[in-house]
């Protein structure tokens, strides 16, 4: 990314992701001045394919997104390389401080800069994130059919994983860790012929780049071919506290992220714009990118109104 940067847009885009890239080409196609600054930090790097994305199903993240950079150059967008360091409310705009000294303004901000999953303190288990370690069967389930699926206690959601992998392989193993299991829970992986494990975690086991089994406190390991994890996601959202607007819990307890007031990913913040996982934690790439291209048109309307009033209050008498 080589796109040299101006001093001023209409619009600056934090996050050069699905949402944030969405956003920009429709802002583009408005013929909008409009730049993508991006830290070069996806999610979804460590996969080896976006699933469930119709028409680039299995396509490689970085090759996505270099075909969505294409894109909004070829409708005059500047994609930059760069991490942010500061948002701050100036005046009518915005100036965005980049951590390399340069600053750019802005007349509105939409910003997509994602969440981090947070995984248990398991050795081995971020080594293996987005490999054989998943999280999503939605987004990894397929890969890891019909294999010797293990699921990590680690959330209030972790329950329903298990229940959601079994739908993807007839050998699934629930490791309860310390959590004590409810009767209803209980029942429902034995409906379901999930076995379960006591016992803490104490490590994954891998031989020839593969996960092998899971290794207990005690020394014991299970057998198994890919674990499951319920991280928890939380949003990347310190730009945006720095303005005043905070992440918030959500409601499931899955982790926390950042509230819009309307279903265009417009914030309490006057001129800013927040779309993608950082708003919606269970969001995949497409619907993602949905919310970039919706969050994208609605700036541009409110700029367009903008301009309306402005014009109008010009005409004489």
């Amino acid at each position: 990314m080589t796109d040299e940067l101006a001093g001023s847009y209409d619009v600056v885009v934090v996050g050069g992701g699905a949402a944030g890239l969405s956003g920009a080409l429709m802002l583009g196609r408005s013929r909008r001045a409009v730049v993508v600054l991006d830290s070069g930090q996806p999610r979804n790097a460590p996969a080896e394919g976006v699933h469930g994305l119709l028409a680039r199903d299995g396509m490689p993240p970085s090759q996505l997104l270099e075909l969505g950079r294409a894109e909004v150059r070829g409708y005059g967008g500047h994609v930059v390389s760069g991490e942010v360091a500061a948002l701050t409310h100036d005046g009518d705009g915005f100036t965005v401080a980049l951590a390399d000294g340069r600053t750019v303004g802005a007349r509105r901000l939409l910003v997509a800069t994602g969440l981090v999953d947070e995984l248990p303190p398991v050795p081995g288990l971020r080594e293996r994130w987005g490999r054989d370690v998943v999280h999503c069967p939605y987004c990894h389930g397929w890969e890891v059919r019909d294999q010797a699926i293990g699921v990590l206690s680690g959330g209030p959601l972790s329950v329903h994983q298990a229940l959601l992998f079994r739908q993807l392989s007839a050998d699934v193993t629930f490791f309860a860790g310390t959590d004590e299991l409810s009767a209803e829970h209980a029942g429902q992986l034995a409906a379901r012929g999930i076995a379960v494990v006591p016992g803490e975690v104490a490590g994954v086991e891998v031989a020839d780049d593969r996960i092998t089994g899971v290794r207990l406190a005690d020394g014991t390991v299970v057998a198994r071919q890919a674990l499951a994890v319920a991280s928890r996601m939380v949003a990347r959202a310190d730009l945006l506290a720095a303005l005043g607007l905070t992440a918030v819990p959500h409601p499931s307890g899955m982790g926390e992220q950042v509230p819009t007031t309307d279903p265009t990913g417009r914030t309490e913040l006057p001129g800013v714009w927040a779309a993608g996982n950082l708003t919606d934690l269970s969001a995949q790439v497409g619907a993602a990118a949905a919310a970039g291209a919706l969050a994208g048109a609605a700036i541009n309307m409110d700029l367009i109104a903008e301009e309306t009033r402005a014009a109008v209050a010009a005409l004489p008498g």
